[in-house]
């Protein structure tokens, strides 16, 4: 049985930090991603990371904001988020696949997907 796992979210004012963490079992991904969805908006891709080499890649929008790591050992990835913006308040979703660098930030890549955490930044 798959299963990904996110947590960390939570509440937190402009500038702060938040550290995301998801856990994916049963499932031998290549690359796993965060994806973030406002209300009325469509979900996009915030970063991805390639389990065999740790090859990332960022939306513009977090670009040196926003890191993305792993702990192999651990199945973990996460999501580093520093100088958080309320423009970053969405419900933040985990997901795995089996694709390739120039499709790691498109939703259809992925596989399977975790519930979502929320974050909600306040100005």
């Amino acid at each position: 049985q798959v299963r990904v796992v996110e947590s960390g979210g939570g509440s937190v004012q402009a500038g702060g930090s938040l550290n995301l963490t998801c856990i994916v079992s049963g499932y031998a991904s290549i690359a796993i991603a965060w994806f973030r969805q406002a209300p009325e908006k469509e979900r996009e891709g915030v970063a991805g990371i390639f389990l065999s080499g740790g090859s990332t890649t960022y939306a513009d929008a977090v670009k040196g904001r926003f890191t993305i790591s792993q702990d192999r050992e651990k199945n973990t990835v996460y999501l580093q988020m520093n100088s958080l913006k309320p423009e970053d308040t969405a419900m933040y979703y985990c997901a795995a696949g089996r694709t390739i660098y120039s499709r790691a930030l498109g939703p259809r890549s992925y596989d399977y997907w975790g519930q979502g955490t929320q974050v909600t930044v306040s100005s």
